[in-house]
């Protein structure tokens, strides 16, 4: 224990010395952005959290309904220490913060819901910091811009805030305007994170967190680029333009910057308001749908995929002029770009588990980099227990019971998961990300794990490895023979999907009454 904690203040040293010296040498110590103050905090709080779990759970029998209930506990009070850390510190905290909180069937449960509250928590720029952030990249005063600008922002995130405005010529606009110390702040968050993730590794050897690290290290520099994100915008705009259903704001070029990002106007309820649905009578299964079709067309067709579909991102809405659904895809700063290697092992092993290929299964998991924790690496996959893994998943929804079990199992298994999570291929992170936001949706809206999102998916696995292949075939006769098989595949998913909804019409009982009430038996 005594070498343990003095291991730790050694790491600890190293990390104040490697982060003074970085900061002394790029000129950026500010006691009241950094600093001291904002190192401190953050060793204090991991110094804080490890000595509560190295002492709190050493007495207690590992394993007994004791020690599970301590560890409970001990999981409550660090989530909610790491939670007031990244309120305090904000920017890249509250960013990386967010990330964890999305990790629904990844982390135990109390950190997960803990962490949640990050995305209604991010900092506010006051009116003075984003004058000055329009008028150094834009060159004039907000007046001059401007006719109206609402000074209370329509939302915060921890990165930047928008503001709805009206331009000159009268078209209503969203702002999006960077926190002004984010940028200088960012690469020495990371890198205070990165020691202090090398110093809990010291402590704890089995927790591999230098994934998110890493990730953090990746995209931070591109969300920060609203440039990078216009051209998101316009790419996945294209990408989906077949779906009638999508709506992404158009973005006003001549007024944005890396910092200032200027888009169309667009109204609409979030993604998991069932009140909103309702009120506007916008059925909750056809959005679901759209969301399964979009993100299948991104993931398995295109390998281009929007990696932040938390609720304030995804709006909805009845368009104004045909009355149909819609769907409003917002902030497009973080975009997983998948290679094609990746990409058909990742439709060979979706397809596998939909149609419980357990061979194919096992091969496509340890191709994605899973090893031997392949039945591990399946459930986090669908977050669904092993055992539904090997009934079929699209066979019955979810149970609650069978929700239990697999949050439960994060905590169980953290060691193993975050050592998959560190050797899976960085495109897996992202993907983990999306796949527990788009579940968090659909169980607000009671549309979790449908055999219909499943077959959706399947159809875009199909055309996708279809895709492939015709493009590496040299005859003639070779692309008509996989365009037969193509077509032959996606009409059984239709003819089974066809067999779903006919069953859930209970067609049989429906005759039976019909029958009994045009020949009535007498008594």
């Amino acid at each position: 224990m005594a070498r343990k904690a003095l291991k730790f203040a050694s790491w600890t040293s190293m990390a104040l010395a490697s982060s003074g010296g970085f900061l002394y040498s790029n000129k950026y110590l500010d006691p009241n952005d950094f600093g001291a103050i904002r190192v401190g905090r953050a060793v204090a709080t991991t110094a804080v959290i490890s000595y509560d779990y190295l002492t709190s759970l050493r007495s207690v029998p590992y394993g007994s309904e004791e020690y599970l209930q301590l560890r409970s506990k001990v999981h409550l009070r660090s989530a909610r220490r790491l939670c007031d850390l990244c309120c305090a510190n904000r920017g890249t905290f509250i960013k990386v913060g967010q990330h964890l909180g999305a990790l629904d069937y990844l982390l135990p449960e109390e950190y997960t819901s803990t962490l949640k509250v990050l995305h209604s928590q991010a900092p506010q720029s006051s009116m003075q910091e984003v004058r000055q952030v329009i008028r150094e990249d834009l060159g004039k005063e907000i007046q001059d811009l401007f006719l109206s600008f609402d000074d209370t922002p329509l939302g915060a995130a921890s990165l930047a805030q928008v503001h709805k405005a009206v331009l000159r010529d009268g078209r209503t606009v969203a702002v999006k305007v960077q926190h002004p110390k984010v940028q200088a702040q960012s690469s020495k968050d990371i890198l205070l994170m990165e020691v202090l993730a090398l110093a809990v590794k010291q402590l704890f050897p089995e927790f591999e967190f230098m994934w998110l690290v890493d990730e953090a290290k990746k995209n931070l520099p591109l969300e920060l680029d609203f440039l990078n994100e216009g051209r998101n915008a316009e790419k996945v705009a294209q990408m989906l333009k077949h779906f009638d259903f999508l709506k992404v704001p158009r973005i006003f070029w001549e007024l944005s910057t890396k910092r200032v990002l200027l888009m169309e106007f667009v109204e609409g309820g979030q993604v998991n308001d069932r009140d909103y649905m309702e009120r506007n009578r916008i059925d909750v299964n056809e959005i679901s749908c759209h969301l399964g079709k979009m993100y299948s067309e991104m993931i398995f067709v295109n390998g281009f995929v929007h990696c932040d579909p938390h609720p304030g991102n995804v709006l909805v809405r009845k368009h104004p002029d045909t009355g149909k659904a819609e769907v409003i895809l917002l902030d497009h700063g973080l975009y997983q770009v998948l290679t094609e290697e990746f990409r058909l092992d990742y439709c060979h092993l979706w397809q596998s588990l939909i149609w419980m290929d357990m061979e194919g299964v096992k091969k496509y998991s340890q191709r994605l980099g899973a090893g031997d924790l392949y039945p591990l690496f399946a459930c986090m996959l669908t977050a669904r227990s092993w055992d539904s893994v090997n009934r079929g998943i699209s066979q019955a929804p979810v149970t609650s019971s069978e929700d239990l079990e697999i949050r439960n199992n994060a905590a169980n298994y953290l060691p193993q998961i975050s050592q998959l999570l560190n050797h899976v291929p960085r495109q897996m992170l992202l993907i983990f990300k999306t796949n527990d936001l788009l579940r968090s949706i659909e169980a607000t809206l009671g549309t979790r794990a449908s055999a219909s999102s499943f077959l959706n998916m399947s159809r875009c696995c199909v055309r996708a490895l279809a895709k492939h292949n015709k493009k590496n075939a040299y005859s003639f006769f070779r692309r008509t023979q996989i365009s037969l098989c193509e077509a032959f595949n996606l009409w059984q998913i239709s003819l089974h999907e066809l067999l779903l909804r006919v069953k859930g019409l209970r067609l049989p009982s429906w005759v039976s009454a019909l029958f009994c009430w045009l020949f009535p038996v007498s008594l």
